[in-house]
């Protein structure tokens, strides 16, 4: 069995998603393949030769032995939901996407994982797109307790364009903007995924926290830009300020990708706006993506 999943960029709502935010994400041209069969034994073989490894381990242990055990999580949420495995599997995984570089790139490979176990197992399930990225989430971030938001195993899953809310339940909207293409620049430098990830959540987190103690009205959906934000120290301001200026961003940007034929131009400077707020209040630019940037748009 062959089965390829593609990678996904952000359009809107970048580091949101966690915050409850809804964000605008599209899948891209750059893909994970996975081919794979049935084992006659109980052995899962896993060939990456992307990265030179191999990864071996038994149906009857499933305990993890590393920080991030993918593969095993994947097994354990698909044996939660009810499906059954006598046998192993043995696979290869080749990957296009970049890794480290903002892409999706491990959220792409678990939802690729998720489908071909679906596909491998005693009776395989009629899961749709939204359950195999729901599973995938699951799998990546819950069981090992991440900071991640459902971002990229939903783009993934769903492919195209999408517009994501996870409050107050998950709701899926899939766009079909004619944007044209893109040209997505890859740096080179490893981003620290789980580093901003932290950083960016955990401090939100915080002066949310301390909001609503203080109102317990208090509500990131539905605040004004000018909210009073009393009791934060000036720091805490610039962050709420960029959340609240970004979520505001996204919802200008709907409004332009339902229509039939969106303003290009406005559509440019929204993404630009929106870099602005990520580069200035959540510090996740680099100099040399600034480099690109400006070339890019010189």
């Amino acid at each position: 069995m062959r089965i390829s999943t593609p990678g996904r960029i952000c359009l809107f709502g970048e580091h949101q998603d966690y915050l409850g935010l809804p964000v605008i994400a599209m899948a891209i041209s750059l893909r994970v393949i996975l081919e794979g069969k049935k084992r006659q034994d109980r052995k899962v073989i896993i060939h990456k030769p992307d990265l030179g490894e191999t990864e071996t381990f038994s149906l009857d242990d499933l305990s993890y032995t590393k920080p991030r055990d993918y593969f095993k999580s994947g097994l354990k949420v698909c044996i939660n939901e009810g499906l059954s495995f006598s046998t192993g599997v043995k696979c290869e995984i080749t990957s296009q996407i970049p890794i480290q570089a903002g892409c999706g790139s491990s959220s792409a490979i678990m939802v690729c994982w998720i489908h071909f176990l679906s596909q491998m197992a005693d009776q395989p399930p009629n899961w749709d797109r939204q359950k195999i990225g729901e599973l995938a989430y699951r799998a990546e971030v819950t069981e090992f307790n991440e900071p991640g938001g459902m971002m990229d195993q939903y783009s993934s899953a769903v492919g195209g364009t999408i517009y994501l809310e996870s409050e107050p339940k998950i709701s899926i909207r899939e766009l079909s903007p004619k944007l044209g293409a893109f040209v997505l620049g890859d740096s080179g430098e490893p981003k620290d995924t789980m580093g901003i990830l932290q950083r960016c959540r955990d401090n939100r987190l915080t002066i949310i926290q301390k909001l609503k103690i203080q109102n317990p009205d208090f509500n990131l959906h539905s605040c004004d830009s000018d909210f009073n934000a009393e009791g934060l120290k000036d720091d805490e301001k610039v962050l709420l300020g960029g959340t609240i200026r970004n979520r505001d961003l996204l919802r200008q940007a709907l409004q332009e990708l339902e229509k039939n034929e969106p303003d290009h131009e406005l559509i440019g400077k929204l993404l630009s706006e929106h870099h602005t707020v990520l580069r200035d209040v959540l510090k996740v630019s680099t100099s040399k993506i600034e480099t690109m940037l400006d070339a890019a748009l010189n």
